[in-house]
């Protein structure tokens, strides 16, 4: 049976003596057994802090944390280079979740399928794509069925179909009474889901009624660059998703308020990204393309 997980008078700051900054203070947070749970707020709030504390990888430096059930993480910032391949990662990941090597394998086999990324199965980690190495990093914690998922930013980098295959994966989990807590900057993710939303403010969360998903406008921007170049991070912070249609081709897919920004980024960096093209997101996930390779001239100018 899934247990309940309690925050009472939670904080966490780094560094040492009285003059140490405090990223949270006084979080009080219950999370029950079969429930969704988004937490937002502005980058530097302390929303990744509060993701590693729930999940265990961090402590609190006051207060207290009880109750934490068999719990699985994916974080922002998934470390790719490892001495494994991607099935052999799966299976000794599986194995520390306490899966047996038949089992873990059997997962692995399943969850690569689910997410796309079969045909890497026997792919060493280092070679992988950054969108493959992320289908790796939800795979692995989603293989041991976790009573507690921890997911930050965990769409980032995966294609369209990936995506959709982890919100499934979500709502899964929470269908069967695992609890998940998420953090995505696209506002539409699991729009009108989570049972409860909070926002990270001035170190503590608050509780948000009311839709959290504005009907923002959203540009999809491909673009070509050389083979095995990844993109500037500034580029991609800003994006809601990156798909790759092809070899050196990236699909950006970026909020209208970010766009002139992330264009003129890929263009004045060396070597420089080709903009293909650049159009509009629909409601409905369509693509309605507004403009082509010009943008090239219409950024720098």
């Amino acid at each position: 049976m899934n247990r309940e997980l309690l925050l009472e008078g939670v904080g966490r700051r780094y560094g040492l003596g009285r003059a140490a900054p405090w990223v949270l203070r006084g979080v009080d947070l219950t999370l029950a057994p079969g429930t969704l749970t988004r937490v937002e707020g502005a980058n530097g709030t302390g929303k990744s802090t509060l993701l590693c504390l729930l999940a265990g990888i961090d402590a609190p430096t006051e207060g207290r944390i009880t109750g934490r059930p068999r719990t699985a993480y994916v974080p922002e910032r998934f470390p790719a280079a490892l001495p494994f391949t991607a099935a052999g990662y799966l299976i000794h990941l599986g194995s520390i979740h306490g899966l047996s090597r038949a089992e873990a394998a059997r997962a692995a086999v399943e969850w690569l399928e689910r997410l796309g990324a079969a045909e890497y199965a026997r792919t060493a980690m280092s070679e992988l794509s950054k969108g493959t190495s992320q289908k790796v990093a939800v795979a692995q914690a989603l293989l041991a069925e976790p009573e507690l998922l921890v997911l930050d930013e965990a769409w980032s980098g995966l294609d369209r179909a990936a995506r959709a295959e982890l919100e499934r994966a979500v709502l899964e989990r929470t269908a069967v009474g695992g609890t998940v807590v998420f953090v995505d900057h696209d506002p539409r993710r699991l729009a009108g889901v989570p049972d409860a939303t909070y926002a990270v403010v001035d170190g503590n969360l608050r509780a948000v009624t009311g839709s959290s998903a504005p009907r923002d406008s959203y540009v999809v921007v491909e673009v070509e660059g050389s083979a095995g170049v990844e993109p500037p991070a500034e580029a991609t912070r800003l994006t809601v998703s990156v798909e790759e249609p092809g070899p050196g081709r990236l699909r950006l897919t970026v909020p209208e308020t970010h766009s002139d920004t992330v264009l003129r980024t890929l263009l004045t960096t060396r070597p420089p990204w080709h903009v293909i093209s650049v159009g509009e997101e629909s409601a409905a996930n369509g693509v309605l393309t507004s403009r082509s390779a010009d943008t090239d001239a219409e950024v720098r100018s």
